[in-house]
């Protein structure tokens, strides 16, 4: 059951919306739900982890890149999707800085499934450290409804910290795309808490230069 009230975040959505278009940026705003955690020892007690895909792509400018086999590299190609074979990676020679440069450059890689257990052993952990390790891809599947679903799905990880935040959507969105957004995104993070709503302290939304809005 949900705790957060839908008026109050439409208007929470409407006061960042508000405040975006009073003062322009020369950049589209992210907008971000931020959680503050509570009764919850990270040390201790077992570290979430889960991902959930939203209605509405969060990222107006979302970079993908696939590694794949020659077919996948050639489906990407006429997509139009930046595209890296294994030789590629190779030439990288698992220098650290490179690979972290890689994975700056891209918000997700997708992996053909024949090459996806490579990848550690050609790159070293920094995908993973990351946390962009490529989702797979397999033959069998549409690379356009992988990359889509790619693009709307967000992850939740619990880290050292107590807090933990990530991006929902963008200005320029609509308020009902942002309210779906973010009640998707706030009901799937209370189901992987041990005590679901106990767990919860606060939970703020903000665009990146915006007021964080308390909507819990």
């Amino acid at each position: 059951m949900s705790k957060i009230n839908k008026d109050f975040l439409l208007e929470s959505i409407s006061e960042i919306k508000k405040g975006s278009e009073e003062k322009k940026r020369k950049f589209l705003e992210t907008i971000e739900l931020q959680v503050a955690l509570k009764n919850y020892d990270p040390a201790r007690d077992k570290r979430f982890s889960g991902t959930v895909k939203l209605r509405h792509i969060p990222k107006h400018s979302f970079k993908l890149c696939v590694i794949g086999d020659e077919k996948h590299l050639d489906q990407a190609k006429s997509l139009g999707i930046d595209c890296r074979s294994v030789e590629d990676l190779k030439k990288l020679n698992k220098n650290k800085k490179l690979v972290k440069k890689l994975a700056r450059s891209y918000d997700a890689f997708i992996a053909s499934d024949g090459l996806i257990k490579q990848i550690p052993r050609i790159l070293g952990p920094g995908l993973n450290k990351a946390g962009k390790f490529p989702t797979s891809l397999s033959h069998q599947e549409n690379m356009e409804d992988k990359v889509e679903t790619v693009k709307r799905t967000i992850k939740f990880q619990m880290k050292k910290v107590l807090c933990l935040s990530v991006a929902v959507g963008h200005v320029n969105m609509e308020q009902d795309e942002l309210l779906a957004n973010i009640m998707l995104a706030v009901n799937f993070l209370v189901s992987l808490l041990k005590k679901n709503w106990q767990n919860v302290r606060s939970l703020h939304v903000k665009s990146t230069m915006g007021k964080p809005q308390r909507i819990y």
